[in-house]
């Protein structure tokens, strides 16, 4: 009897599992399809992707009212906007850091110093040499983009409203972006620390109009020392710097931002607000270890892991190492700066999980599971006290989901804004990350 038990047990989970996380799946690939069609098909890709992204905003609006967690959403709330305020901060942050890194030598010193070697790029081109033409298209084809791996995530957040991710979903949300947050600080402290040369030299004179000198600070730190070993073990032996005169530097008034002129290094054809040269920062023009584009990837990817997992988490795996193979490719990223951009994204996930965990809803499940069980034997032996008592416990486990201590006005009012919030999200992140 015992052995039949568990077999029904497997085959009940072996069966019931497809049937519920099934569309969540075939929604996030069909998605990626869809949008590769911009390659294939301009025309149909301009059909397809609206019918696509509406079919999915007005299956999440007609869901929503039937959502049973709001409650837990509300909850959640306060880390969620705090998770997005240090996010934006974080941010900021890193823009001030591209553009000082990418100012500070100087537009000669971008146009002078060649690439570092990177083995991970030789490879790549010795793979073209031996390749199949078809599989070197495939490499080279732009399936996937940053934009893509947001749009996977919001997908994913949005899906706690058909109960394919555990709830709640405004908690999944707080973890991503904590964890961006503080990936993107540790990013920025990284390349600063060192500036490496740009794998593509010309790029800085065509985007950033700075100074074609050094900022003095390099001037006094770094010129006498870049190019004489005997100045570098004098340095060392002495730990003495020799004076040096600086040509002058542009200072426009910033009122109180004016603190930032000396490591923004404006110009003035520019124009004289600083949030303009913030705008124009982007990815900047020298190497930014690592890679900002793989710590969305890879996060992205882990998100999919834990809370869905099966063959869709392994497809976006998939598209993540094809995304750094382009990354090294393109001459956008050394191979190191994708390397540590997984790791890291991997190690930061995994110390993110008192936001939000997938694995509370395994336990809930397991000893939901256990009172079921007991709760059959009890009524096989006609025990009716058991019985109750059980029902008891079913009733007290299944609190955290009821919407005690809100009215169901309130409930509904912030379901409401939190679905046209979430939904602007997504339209606005498409929008300003569209072009990478």
């Amino acid at each position: 009897m015992e052995k039949m038990e568990r077999r029904r047990k497997r085959k009940v989970k072996v069966w019931s599992l497809p049937r519920k996380n099934f569309g969540l799946g075939l929604a996030a690939i069909s998605y990626v399809c869809v949008d590769y069609l911009r390659e294939v098909s301009p025309w149909w890709h301009s059909w397809l992707q609206p019918a696509l992204w509406a079919a999915l905003a007005l299956a999440s609006l007609a869901r929503a009212p039937f959502y049973k967690h709001w409650s837990l959403e509300m909850r959640a709330a306060i880390p969620f906007v705090a998770s997005m305020v240090f996010m934006l901060a974080a941010l900021l942050c890193e823009a001030l850091s591209v553009r000082f890194v990418t100012a500070v030598l100087g537009l000669d010193w971008h146009n002078s110093t060649p690439p570092l070697p990177d083995t991970g790029q030789w490879l790549l081109l010795a793979l073209n040499e031996r390749l199949p033409p078809w599989v070197v298209e495939v490499l080279r084809a732009h399936i996937i983009g940053l934009h893509h791996y947001l749009m996977l995530f919001m997908m994913l957040a949005f899906s706690v409203l058909f109960d394919s991710v555990k709830a709640p979903g405004l908690g999944l949300g707080a973890r991503y972006m904590f964890t961006m947050a503080v990936g993107r600080l540790l990013r920025a402290a990284t390349f600063v620390s060192t500036i490496l040369p740009s794998l593509r030299p010309w790029c800085a004179a065509t985007r950033f109009p700075v100074p074609l000198h050094p900022h003095p600070w390099a001037q006094k730190y770094y010129l006498p020392f870049s190019s004489s070993s005997d100045a570098i073990r004098r340095l060392i032996q002495t730990d003495k710097l020799a004076g040096a005169v600086f040509p002058g530097e542009h200072r426009p008034d910033w009122g109180r931002m004016s603190f930032l002129v000396g490591i923004l290094r404006p110009t003035a054809s520019e124009g004289p607000s600083w949030y303009h040269l913030l705008k124009k920062a982007g990815g900047g023009c020298n190497d930014l270890l690592y890679s900002g584009h793989m710590l969305v990837a890879v996060l992205t990817a882990m998100a999919w892991q834990e809370a869905y997992g099966g063959g869709t988490s392994a497809v976006i795996w998939l598209l993540v190492l094809h995304s750094a193979q382009r990354e090294v490719r393109e001459r956008h990223h050394y191979s190191a700066d994708c390397v540590v951009a997984v790791y890291v994204g991997v190690l930061l996930w995994r110390q993110t999980a008192f936001l939000w965990s997938a694995s509370g809803a395994a336990r809930r499940l397991k000893k939901m599971e256990e009172v079921r069980g007991r709760l059959v034997r009890a009524a096989k032996d006609s025990d009716m006290n058991e019985v109750k008592a059980l029902l008891e416990e079913v009733e007290l486990a299944g609190e955290e989901d009821r919407r005690r201590g809100f009215s169901q006005r309130a409930l509904m009012a912030f379901g409401g804004l939190t679905v046209v919030f979430a939904l602007s999200c997504v339209l606005l992140a498409f929008s300003l990350t569209n072009d990478g």
